[in-house]
């Protein structure tokens, strides 16, 4: 007996859901987040064919999970022989630093406690503004580059930076430095001529994880969203600016202001982001660099002391330990946070952290975009606006061009500058790094930078921002339940 189409349509129902229960009760097994189950789980019952396709394109991939997994038994061992001994150089420069990092303690513990990576005192800091300065620092430091050159980075874009530094390796490969090059294979797209260019002259150049099957790799996640640049173990770059001509207001193809912050470290704390491109460098190209005074020179008294701790995570870390940061400077500000980040979509504890914080008055300051590249990631973070608001947070949206900054200043002396942003994705999806600074300098020009940020920005008043209509606040709260797998 043939069946007619209504059968036909009622098995294949039947048959999706089925898979829907057995996919949702994978999700539940795995303890996640309730509002990331949840989500998942009302994607499978109310699309189940669409929620399960959802699912492998921005959810697990259990192949990268493996891999990760090795990788963080292969970086564990590796960490556990390098830092041995920087526990107790941590605790010592906080006996001897008591009341520069009075309030600080507990955050670098932490840190120290779930990453291993220590404080250092022995660093001169830099801090730039935009990549009009980042780029002019970068290149004039890879000019002096006598050994090595170790980059890392999510995007490396075609155009007029790129070409300038492909010419300046080239330069300095011939000139007998080593030139090692890690790029996130989603984040960059770069010309092929380009990458003959750098193979001929005998410059390795890396993808971070390749992506062979682009339409249905589930590529947006996993990803390499650092951006590193070491030299000679000496000086490295770090923070939220790509290669690319977008981050240069000076060149005059742009089209929109793009606002961004970076560091130039020198000192101590380089030889903690030299370990980091050794541990993606032995996941990528499967060998070990030799840990040699090459790589990790003796750095001379700098006479500075400005302290600074780098913090990493990705998926091959047990926990977010970046999230955990933010939670934790929030919630131990006595006086002020202020906040920039170009994608806000936190979870329960961090948004429970800024509205504890504002309530117990905390200057509690959240500055993201007038205008986001992503609606739906926009229209979430604004679901998120009006409680904050009556708690007491003061938010402001850029005007002037596109701020991209991932910071973080509070109270006397600490501040935060890297990669991530106070999404869920930085937190549990890609591979992000973080540089804290303690240092009252550095300290006064980033909260500078800051309320001049705030001078081009327009601040959201509550009465206002209530009025928004039934339809957009109904957008808002739609974008906000699939937040937690966007």
């Amino acid at each position: 007996m043939l069946l007619n189409i209504t059968d036909v349509v009622s098995i294949g129902l039947e048959v999706a859901y089925a898979i829907s229960i057995l996919f949702g009760l994978v999700i539940i097994s795995q303890n996640r987040s309730p509002s990331k189950t949840l989500a998942y789980l009302l994607l499978f019952f109310a699309l189940p064919i669409a929620g399960i396709i959802i699912y492998f394109v921005f959810g697990e991939n259990f192949r990268k999970k493996k891999l990760y997994k090795k990788k963080f038994i292969r970086d564990k061992a590796s960490f556990e022989r390098y830092t041995s001994y920087l526990a107790r150089l941590s605790e010592h420069i906080i006996r001897t630093h008591a009341e520069q990092l009075k309030g600080s303690e507990q955050l670098i513990r932490l840190v120290l406690s779930d990453t291993g990576l220590p404080l250092s005192l022995n660093n001169e800091v830099q801090l730039l503004i935009n990549g009009e300065e980042k780029f002019q620092e970068m290149f004039q430091e890879l000019e002096k580059a006598k050994h090595h050159i170790h980059i890392e980075y999510y995007i490396f874009a075609n155009g007029l930076i790129i070409n300038k530094l492909i010419d300046l390796l080239v330069k300095k490969s011939q000139e007998g430095v080593s030139v090692k090059i890690i790029y996130d294979d989603f984040g960059t797209d770069l010309k092929m001529r380009h990458f003959r260019n750098l193979k001929k002259h005998g410059i390795v150049m890396l993808p971070f994880y390749r992506i062979l099957f682009p339409i249905v790799s589930n590529r947006h996640n996993y990803r390499d969203h650092r951006k590193m640049i070491i030299i000679d173990g000496r000086v490295a770059f770090t923070g939220g600016i790509n290669i690319s001509d977008r981050y240069d207001n000076t060149i005059t193809i742009n089209d929109l202001y793009w606002r961004d912050t970076h560091l130039k470290i020198t000192g101590d704390a380089v030889k903690q982001l030299q370990y980091l491109f050794f541990i993606n460098w032995g996941f990528c190209a499967d060998e070990d660099l030799p840990v040699t005074q090459d790589y990790f020179p003796d750095i001379p008294e700098l006479g500075t002391n400005q302290m600074v701790q780098l913090i990493h995570s990705g998926p091959d870390s047990n926990r977010a330990s970046i999230m955990m940061s933010y939670f934790a400077a929030i919630t131990l500000a006595r006086d002020y946070v202020y906040i920039t980040t170009p994608y806000f979509i936190p979870n329960e504890s961090l948004l429970t952290a800024l509205k504890t914080a504002a309530l117990g008055k905390v200057d509690v300051r959240l500055l993201v975009p007038g205008v986001s590249d992503s609606r739906i990631v926009n229209a979430a973070a604004q679901s998120y606006y009006e409680e904050l608001l009556e708690a007491g947070v003061k938010i402001y949206l850029y005007e002037k061009g596109f701020i991209h900054a991932k910071t973080m200043v509070a109270d006397h002396c600490l501040s935060i500058v890297g990669s991530a942003n106070m999404d869920i994705r930085s937190f549990d999806l890609n591979f992000e790094l973080n540089a804290t600074v303690y240092d009252e300098k550095i300290h006064d020009q980033l909260k500078e930078a800051f309320i001049k940020d705030i001078g081009d920005s327009r601040e959201i008043i509550l009465t206002e921002w209530a009025q928004r209509s039934k339809v957009k606040k109904m957008g808002e709260s739609c974008c906000r339940l699939v937040s937690a797998i966007l």
